[in-house]
């Protein structure tokens, strides 16, 4: 178990830390081997499935186990310390379920998420709003005929159901739809090639002539969404923010681990181990102080967020906005700590840590393909903007 604490309180109740110790320890076992592999984790992903945690925040109305987000926020925040891109898949399988949480009518949500339960579904996404390849046209049913492709879509491959998008060119809007990703027409391809986050699952999924029926559509072309089902992007903003501090700590730790045991001091320290140095403390000190604000944020972020789920319909634009600005706060300070830490605990372990034995590089290479998500200056314009004129963030899919 990891000897730095983050959050500003521990996972509860205790059952459910015992399970995700569980799960980041063998995890831990093969993270390093496996990044350096690639391709589908398969038994990994199993070893999640097996661990309870995918009905972790469905509503105990439809059998989950009704966590709030901010308890998944620090579960997936503890699993990327190990493994990254496992904790990405968990994250982004509970993302898709908010979007039902969020979009769906009761009706839906019967379905969806009480099925999650039952058939223990591993959801996937197919819902880049950038890419606007992926054509929705209507048909004469009243449904719709999905054609083309989606890129950067994690967790597709060896998915149950997928949540997508298409675009609508008659309303200039989007659709977003559930599907099993075994739907005639639909087609997974394992293509993802990046130098980190290798374990993701992010294919590019495929449409051909994809039927889409109106039950399953969690949102229709030209509606306009609540400031409520907005809320979704934070989830995701917010997921990414605990995934690079999950990163950034599992660095800190292991370069601890490394300076404590390993590492030998510079001659001319005047000390007989490297972590006696005092340029080697001060520089350790700087560097948890990039994590420590940035997870104080995350956790008031995540807090704000579960306030905000529960005000339910009544929720405000301007409420909505709060929990926005607290996020894009937090995401800031987490991407820089990500790439502090990350890049600079070689300066403190020295040349033989960059033995490929001991992967250590693998954390500044999943925190930097990860931190490219989405610009972090666009973050810093709309906190800018917040603190001139008091203007929040314009609800987008990525603010």
């Amino acid at each position: 178990m990891f000897t730095v604490t983050l959050s500003s309180r521990p996972i509860e109740p205790p059952p459910l830390a015992d399970r995700v110790e569980a799960l980041a320890a063998a995890l831990a076992a093969t993270a390093i081997e496996r990044d350096r592999a690639g391709g589908h984790a398969r038994a990994e992903r199993e070893l999640i499935r097996e661990s309870g945690l995918l009905t972790l925040t469905i509503p105990a109305a439809f059998g989950g186990d009704g966590a709030p987000f901010s308890t998944m926020l620090r579960i997936v925040r503890r699993l990327a310390e190990v493994d990254s891109a496992l904790a990405h898949l968990l994250a982004f399988h509970h993302l898709q379920i908010a979007g039902i949480v969020l979009y769906g009518t009761t009706e839906q949500q019967e379905t969806l998420l009480r099925g999650t339960v039952t058939h223990r579904w591993f959801w996937g996404n197919a819902l880049n709003p950038l890419d606007k390849r992926a054509i929705a046209v209507d048909d004469r049913e009243g449904g719709y005929v999905i054609e083309g492709v989606k890129s950067f879509s994690s967790g597709s491959v060896g998915s149950d159901r997928i949540t997508i998008s298409a675009w609508h060119e008659a309303t200039q809007t989007a659709l977003i739809a559930a599907l099993p990703t075994d739907r005639r027409g639909v087609v997974v391809s394992p293509d993802w090639d990046a130098f980190g986050q290798r374990q993701t699952d992010s294919g590019t999924v495929s449409f051909d002539r994809v039927r889409v029926d109106a039950h399953e559509l969690l949102q229709v072309p030209g509606a306009v969404a609540t400031p409520r089902a907005t809320l979704r992007s934070q989830v995701a903003q917010l997921i990414l923010t605990n995934l690079y501090l999950g990163i950034a700590t599992g660095a800190f730790e292991g370069a601890r681990r490394y300076t404590l045991e390993q590492t030998k001091p510079w001659f001319a320290s005047g000390v007989a181990r490297a972590a006696d140095d005092p340029v080697v403390q001060h520089r350790y000190g700087d560097l948890w102080l990039h994590i420590r604000p940035a997870a104080v944020l995350a956790d008031e972020a995540a807090a704000l967020l579960d306030a905000a789920i529960a005000r339910g319909p009544s929720l405000t634009a301007a409420e909505r906005g709060e929990v926005a600005v607290a996020g894009a706060e937090a995401k800031v300070l987490a991407h820089r700590a990500g790439l502090a830490v990350t890049s600079q605990l070689f300066e403190l372990t020295g040349a033989r840590s960059t033995s490929e034995r001991l992967g250590l590089d693998r954390f500044w290479r999943n925190v930097r393909v990860h931190t490219l998500h989405d610009p972090v200056d666009y973050k810093l314009r709309d906190l800018g903007r917040h603190r001139l004129d008091g203007r929040v963030p314009d609800p987008t899919p990525y603010s």
